[in-house]
C-alpha cells in the first residue's frame, strides 16, 4: 500500500535532515526535519488505521504489527521531545528504525486478529505504550554511554555537540524510565486483572520475564533515589532490563506465533 511507502520515505527524509543538521552542529536551530517526521508519523498511524484495524477481530497485535506499533510510538515521541529541545538528534536512531519496522510488517502482511474485549485491549495497548517508552530509554542510555565514551577520550566529534549536556541527558533518561516503569507497571496490574489464567502454559515465562524486567527498573530507580547511581551503572541496569521485557514479549510472540503457529 502507498501509505506504508510514502511514511517510510518521509521518515528516511527527517533522518537524512537530521543528519545533515548533526554535521552542520545546527540540529538545535533547525526544524526542517520536523514536517517529514510528523507526516511519517501520521501516515505510519493511518497505514494500521486503515490495515490493522479493518477487521472483524478488532487490531492486529501479532509480532509484526506489535513491533510496528512500537516504532510508531517511539517515533511519535522522539518527534514531540525533538520539536521542544535538542534531543532531536534521537530521531537518527528512531526514525529509520520506526520506518524498517513498518516495511517489515507491510512485506509480512496482516493477520486477522482473535476477538478481544475492550480489558484485554487496554492491558495490550498498556503493553505496547511501555514497551515503545522503554525502548526510547534504551537508546538514550546507548546515547548516554556514547556521549561518555567520546568525553573520556577526548574526542569531540560533531554528533557530540548536537546531544544535550550529560546531566541533562542522564536527567531525560531516568525521566523517561520513571514513565516508562508506571506504564509497565499498569501493564502488569491489568494483565493479573483481565487476562486469565495469567500463569497458564504460554504465559507463564512471558509473566516472569516482565515482572523480573519491572523489578530491575524499579531497582534502577532506587539505586538513583536513594545511592545516586549514574553513568555506566544506570546504562547497564537499563538495557539489562530491557533486554528481559523484549524477551518476555517479541521473544514469547516470535516463538509461539513464528516458530509454533499459535495464536496469543
Amino acid at each position: 500500500m502507498w501509505i506504508s511507502l510514502a511514511a517510510v520515505v518521509f521518515y528516511l527524509l527527517a533522518t537524512g535532515m537530521l543528519v545533515r543538521a548533526v554535521a552542520q552542529d545546527q540540529v538545535s536551530a533547525s526544524r526542517a526535519w520536523l514536517w517529514p517526521a510528523l507526516a511519517g508519523v501520521a501516515l505510519h498511524g493511518l497505514y494500521h488505521l486503515l490495515v490493522a484495524w479493518r477487521t472483524p477481530g478488532g487490531p492486529d497485535m501479532h509480532f509484526f504489527s506489535a513491533l510496528s506499533l512500537v516504532g510508531l510510538g517511539m517515533a511519535a515521541m522522539t518527534t514531540a521531545v525533538g520539536a521542544q529541545g535538542r534531543m532531536a538528534g534521537l530521531g537518527v536512531l528512531s526514525f529509520p528504525l520506526a520506518a524498517a519496522l513498518l516495511m517489515v510488517y507491510h512485506l509480512y502482511g496482516h493477520e486477522p486478529s482473535p476477538g478481544l474485549d475492550w480489558r484485554l485491549q487496554l492491558h495490550a495497548w498498556m503493553a505496547l505504550l511501555a514497551y515503545a517508552t522503554l525502548a526510547i530509554a534504551a537508546l538514550l542510555a546507548v546515547m548516554l554511554w556514547a556521549q561518555e565514551r567520546a568525553l573520556r577520550r577526548r574526542e569531540f566529534h560533531a554528533w557530540l555537540r548536537a546531544l544535550p549536556p550529560l546531566t541533562e541527558l542522564e536527567e531525560l533518561l531516568f525521566r523517561t524510565i520513571s514513565v516508562g516503569f508506571l506504564l509497565l507497571t499498569a501493564t502488569l496490574l491489568t494483565g493479573m486483572l483481565f487476562v486469565e489464567n495469567l500463569f497458564a502454559q504460554h504465559l507463564i515465562h512471558k509473566t516472569v520475564l516482565s515482572v523480573l524486567s519491572w523489578l530491575a527498573f524499579g531497582a534502577l530507580l532506587v539505586g538513583r533515589w536513594r545511592y545516586g547511581w549514574r553513568g555506566n551503572k544506570a546504562v547497564r541496569w537499563t538495557l539489562a532490563a530491557m533486554a528481559l521485557l523484549l524477551l518476555a514479549f517479541f521473544g514469547s510472540k516470535f516463538v509461539l506465533e513464528l516458530v509454533l503457529e499459535r495464536a496469543t
